[in-house]
């Protein structure tokens, strides 16, 4: 396999780019495509927009420990293609693949007795049966989503992203389409409120994984015809699920993270929940950025320990932690300088937009912690280590940010702006202990994982 082996910093600049800044343009997409469903329920009722923005937490909190297992493939993808190991990409799709079939059985149980779990989790009464019927129609869209990302997956390891894109784009388009036609009505159908939403999801998610594997069909068939055998041995399963659960789990902590946060910001009323969910958006479509070059990282650096070349891995690992840092420190300014332009853009409420101001200067500060503790885990993950980040991020979420934000918020007296500062805290300290953990992998032997 011939292939560019940049040493500098500098050289390892543009394929960081040409690979992570379509990364990036997938994730807001896929962001896109959620914030559209709850837009445009919104406009039927408040009852169906609460119905669908629990019904989708619900769905992704469930459904992001099979994704998060599913970017095992990332390292060995791309250390099998920089080894110019074809048989091990074949083997490593296939059974990612396996996995998606396996992982989604769990997904749909669950989604399919979304209702009973969310009423015991004490959430509206009043829309429990609309978000019931919601998690019941996304049920046939699990696997597919998972297939989704197996594809994604194996399509950025091998530096062909555009097939990515597009599928991301044209589904965005369909999607729109068929939440106006289903939610609505028209052309013979009835309106149908959450649940044309959730027929939309559905029928969107579908197509994603219809067209990753047609707009790429001439690499991942490749790697699915023909079927061997050898793809369905338990113990090679096993450990591609090994290698990607610390993953899963990992983002599971951040997620749960969040997920108290904006719980326990929901005990001081409404106006600090308004604020908060405004200045968080901001934090979290910035951190696509960041986590595009994250990803894009772990397929550079999975590359250059195949090709057993530790100058490009280490150039590739450096380039992508200023790449992050660097987009996150001009974010930041922007939150610190004019927090109320920006606040101002999602509500025209007085004092959600004032509480949100002095919420996105934190935001600022914590997002640069943010940008380099996602790249730092791209970079490990390419390296094949996931217990130790996953570990970190349970010491650092948990065991220091959420028990700090508890203790400033209710013991102190800045209330639900110590919520925050214990983000962090607990994201500087999980950024600092993984770049610690970049530094000392950086410097042992190369050695390649395998699915």
């Amino acid at each position: 396999m011939t292939e560019a082996t940049p040493t500098s910093v500098g050289g390892a600049l543009r394929p960081l780019l040409t690979l992570a800044l379509p990364i990036v343009a997938v994730n807001v997409g896929m962001m896109l495509m959620g914030a559209v469903d709850t837009l445009m329920v919104g406009r039927v009722s408040a009852e169906a927009l609460a119905a669908v923005a629990i019904g989708n937490v619900y769905f992704h909190g469930i459904i992001m420990l099979g994704v998060g297992i599913l970017l095992a493939l990332d390292p060995v993808v791309s250390q099998a293609l920089g080894a110019d190991d074809q048989r091990g990409v074949t083997l490593a799709v296939q059974r990612g693949m396996v996995l998606a079939v396996v992982l989604a059985v769990p997904v749909m149980a669950l989604l399919a007795i979304g209702e009973p779990i969310l009423r015991a989790l004490r959430q509206p009464v009043e829309v429990l049966p609309l978000i019931g019927t919601y998690c019941l129609i996304l049920v046939p869209g699990v696997f597919p989503f998972l297939a989704f990302n197996v594809g994604r997956q194996t399509m950025q390891a091998m530096h062909r992203v555009a097939p990515v894109v597009w599928t991301i784009v044209i589904a965005n388009i369909v999607n729109v389409g068929l939440n106006r036609w289903l939610i609505f009505g028209g052309l013979g159908i009835e309106p149908m409120g959450v649940a044309g939403s959730a027929w939309a999801t559905t029928l969107s998610r579908t197509l994603m994984a219809l067209l990753i594997f047609r707009l790429g069909h001439r690499e991942l068939m490749g790697t699915l015809r023909p079927w061997h055998r050898e793809s369905l041995r338990v113990g090679a399963l096993y450990r591609l699920f090994r290698l990607g659960l610390p993953i899963g789990i990992q983002i599971e902590i951040e997620f749960a993270a969040f997920s108290a946060v904006a719980l326990l910001m929901g005990t001081f009323g409404t106006i600090p929940v308004a604020g908060h969910q405004i200045a968080l958006n901001l934090a979290s479509l910035t951190f696509m950025v960041p986590m595009g070059v994250g990803m894009g990282a772990s397929v550079l650096v999975g590359r250059a320990v195949g090709r057993g070349d530790p100058l490009a891995l280490r150039a590739s690992a450096t380039a992508a932690l200023g790449v992050g840092a660097g987009f996150m420190v001009c974010t930041a300014l922007g939150f610190l300088l004019v927090p109320h332009f920006f606040a101002s853009l999602y509500s025209t409420d007085p004092a959600v937009v004032a509480f949100a101001t002095v919420l996105l200067p934190i935001a600022g500060i914590f997002q640069v912690f943010d940008g380099l503790q996602v790249v730092a885990a791209g970079i490990l993950r390419g390296l094949g280590d996931t217990t130790a980040p996953m570990l970190i991020n349970l010491v650092g979420f948990v065991g220091i940010g959420i028990s700090t934000s508890v203790y400033l918020a209710f013991r102190t007296s800045l209330g639900p702006v110590g919520l925050w500062w214990g983000l962090v805290l607990g994201l500087s300290s999980v950024a600092l202990i993984l770049l610690l953990r970049v530094r000392v992998s950086l410097r042992r032997p190369l050695r390649r994982v395998l699915g």
